[in-house]
């Protein structure tokens, strides 16, 4: 067992290559012998609605049909506004043409003095004054283009981080009713270090015989994977080349729901470097994948994510990396995850560094708290991380495992710990990311609430078994 929250509803799925809910993907035709280059998620066929009778095409005398949206974002035909021509009869009128013609006299001379009088103060020498929108955006009176810092800051992202982005392609066999056959995959990752080290999701590697990176500049290497992560989908891929573009890295907690994000990769396996951008939507989401792996802490965000995408960077404004792109919500539109990337850091540097991929274990399970949750169970406090069972009701996993570091610490069921290192734990610093930040063999601090009192408690990180999942 692991240190992981129990497996609660799924909140979304992975769509790279785990399948689909059945009960809502439409049944497969019969297997190829020989399968696409590069699988792509099935994508759901869109009817456009049908058209509105074509105003021409009405009789004058029936009368007009109001207008209503579609959807709320597409706004109705604008009205137009302003002057309304109208047919004037003509009459006959004896001595029209004498009034008329000293009204128009009169006019002229009175607007040649208002022109005169506005010359004399420089009025009419000054240029209007530009309109500002409410987000700050100037908008200029001469069809001038209009500058938008979102707009410009997606650009310069673009153009600085792209060379770092690249393609993976995978090889490998796969068992199908057939036979064993070729299979191929296509996903993305970012270059992390010059001397060829990158980060991508671990299923989009896993399992293969081969991978081929394709850089941004065109060129095609060899790539091999250096590890896989233990804890959460990712992994190191290594190619042998040096002096290459890479990606800055950012500070994943400072993100703020709300704040710009920019995604890139290539999605579908064919639009290598596609851009997209959005915002952070949420913070320290927790999903649960078809096979019953849990990724929690995650980046939710709307920029578009699509099948391909996995791995590639989610980066903030600056152009720095702040989250591995990994998941999307199925039977969605808009709901996409990634992977902070201060928890992906530790066994970035442990790459670079030559070592193994190794995650520190403590060996509980627990539940995040929250104030719901604290108050249905009566508990003292809403923010921590509670130890308790877990696994189904009819075959329930103990909340310690036995011989772990955890029960050699003295860590017992029910205990709530509150802080790790004197950090506390809390929405924002998760149990799990907060161990993700020291090693194996590192000696930390636990403080629990048990019974009512605090107990402080020292406890020796363990190696995470490869084989847990969560």
């Amino acid at each position: 067992m692991t240190d992981k929250p129990p497996a609660d509803d799924a909140d979304a799925t992975r769509r790279h290559d785990l399948l689909a809910d059945p009960a809502t993907t439409p049944p497969e035709s019969a297997p190829s012998p020989t399968p696409p280059a590069e699988p792509v998620a099935e994508v759901d066929r869109y009817s456009p609605p049908s058209a509105s009778r074509p105003e021409w095409s009405r009789h004058p005398s029936e009368p007009a049909t109001p207008v209503t949206p579609e959807r709320w974002y597409e706004p109705a035909p604008a009205v137009a506004t302003g002057v309304v021509p109208v047919t004037a009869r003509r009459e006959r009128r004896s001595g029209g043409g004498a009034v008329l013609g000293a009204a128009v006299l009169s006019a002229v001379l009175a607007s040649g003095g208002t022109v005169l009088a506005l010359s004399a103060t420089g009025a009419l020498d000054r240029g209007a004054a530009p309109r500002t929108s409410p987000t700050g955006t100037t908008v200029g009176a001469n069809n001038q283009p209009v500058t938008i810092d979102e707009s410009s800051a997606t650009i310069d992202v673009a153009a600085a981080v792209s060379p770092a982005v690249v393609r993976i392609t995978t090889g490998g066999n796969a068992d199908t009713s057939t036979g064993v056959i070729p299979a191929t995959g296509v996903g993305s990752g970012f270059i992390y270090d010059a001397d060829g080290w990158i980060l991508t999701n671990r299923h989009v590697v896993e399992g293969s015989d081969s991978l081929e990176v394709e850089l941004n500049d065109g060129r095609i290497l060899e790539g091999s994977v250096h590890g896989i992560d233990t804890l959460t989908d990712l992994a190191i891929v290594k190619v042998e080349a040096g002096d290459l573009p890479t990606a800055a890295l950012g500070v994943s907690s400072s993100l703020k729901v709300g704040q710009l994000v920019i995604a890139i990769g290539s999605p579908l396996g064919t639009y290598s470097n596609s851009v997209t951008s959005g915002i952070v939507s949420a913070k320290g989401r927790t999903i649960l994948t078809d096979n019953n792996t849990s990724l929690n802490n995650l980046i939710q965000t709307d920029a578009a994510i699509n099948p391909g995408n996995s791995g590639g960077p989610l980066l903030d404004a600056n152009g720095s990396v702040v989250g591995i792109n990994t998941a999307i919500a199925a039977d969605s539109n808009g709901i996409g995850f990634a992977i902070p990337i201060d928890i992906a850091r530790p066994i970035m540097d442990q790459a670079v560094a030559g070592e193994d991929l190794a995650r520190p274990y403590m060996g509980v399970v627990y539940r995040t708290l929250d104030r719901q949750y604290a108050e249905e169970n009566d508990l003292p406090v809403h923010e921590g991380a509670v130890v308790i069972p877990g696994g189904p009701p009819n075959e329930p996993t103990p909340a310690v495992v036995p011989g772990s570091p955890a029960d050699e610490a003295g860590i017992e069921e029910g205990d709530i710990i509150v802080k790790v290192n004197g950090q506390a734990v809390d929405s924002d610093h998760p149990l799990d990311a907060t161990l993700a930040e020291s090693m194996p063999g590192d000696t930390v601090t636990v403080e629990v609430l048990r019974d009512g009192s605090t107990v402080t408690l020292t406890l020796t990180l363990g190696t995470r078994p490869a084989g847990l999942r969560g």
